[in-house]
């Protein structure tokens, strides 16, 4: 396994109003992020706030292209990001145990904290396809180039961790600095992950290895 200590690119936040982060998502342009009963439109360019949306968001969050998803407690909500309308609603495959989430191939996934679990599942239905066991706590939970991340967080320890997504077995792990948690985890699909910073409030932007930063330092 290969371990290395997380590179911070950039710190964003705190932000007026905003106690806590919980998921963080990116729709190619801004970063959005759940602050307990707000969606929040970020700029990682200039840092600059955009607009928010009054949605209950205590958890992960997600965009499939055109979509925002939501966990809120036991359920997960599709979101308008346009007009910030609910139009759908399915259960969460943990039953408020839920976390991360992040969308790809054509299903979301799910992490579900405590279980040490993420789950593939239907986005129309939310029938559980799959699921893939981990060692530690999943927080968030993103993809990028095929590979499967998640955030973990147990007391003053956190970090990102690629994990083999048949088999669960951990392949690369960034020790996240002390003091630095990950809620939320989300790829910009290039050379930066977005990470939830729970209740210091912020966002930061960390490197992915091997890659060159790419959406947080534009």
């Amino acid at each position: 396994m290969k371990r290395a200590t997380a590179e911070i690119l950039r710190e964003y936040g705190p932000f007026p109003g905003v106690k806590t982060v919980a998921g963080v998502t990116f729709d190619g342009e801004k970063v959005w992020f759940a602050s307990g009963d707000k969606l929040h439109a970020l700029d990682p360019g200039s840092g600059a706030t955009l607009r928010s949306i009054d949605v209950a968001a205590d958890a992960g969050t997600a965009f499939d292209g055109k979509h925002l998803y939501q966990i809120a407690e036991e359920r997960i909500q599709k979101i308008d990001p346009q007009t910030g309308d609910v139009i759908a609603t399915i259960p969460a495959p943990g039953n408020g145990g839920d976390s991360g989430l992040t969308w790809a191939e054509g299903s979301l996934w799910v992490g579900e904290y405590r279980a040490r679990k993420i789950h593939q599942i239907d986005p129309e239905t939310g029938t559980v396809i799959r699921t893939i066991e981990s060692k530690r706590v999943v927080t968030g939970v993103t993809w990028v180039d095929g590979e499967l991340w998640h955030g973990t967080w147990e007391g003053d320890e956190s970090d990102l961790r690629r994990i083999d997504p048949d088999t669960g077995e951990v392949l690369q792990t960034l020790d996240m600095p002390a003091g630095m948690g990950v809620s939320g985890l989300e790829s910009d699909g290039g050379g930066c992950f977005f990470c939830g910073g729970g209740n210091s409030g912020k966002v930061r932007a960390v490197r992915r290895p091997g890659y060159a930063p790419t959406a947080a330092n534009k």
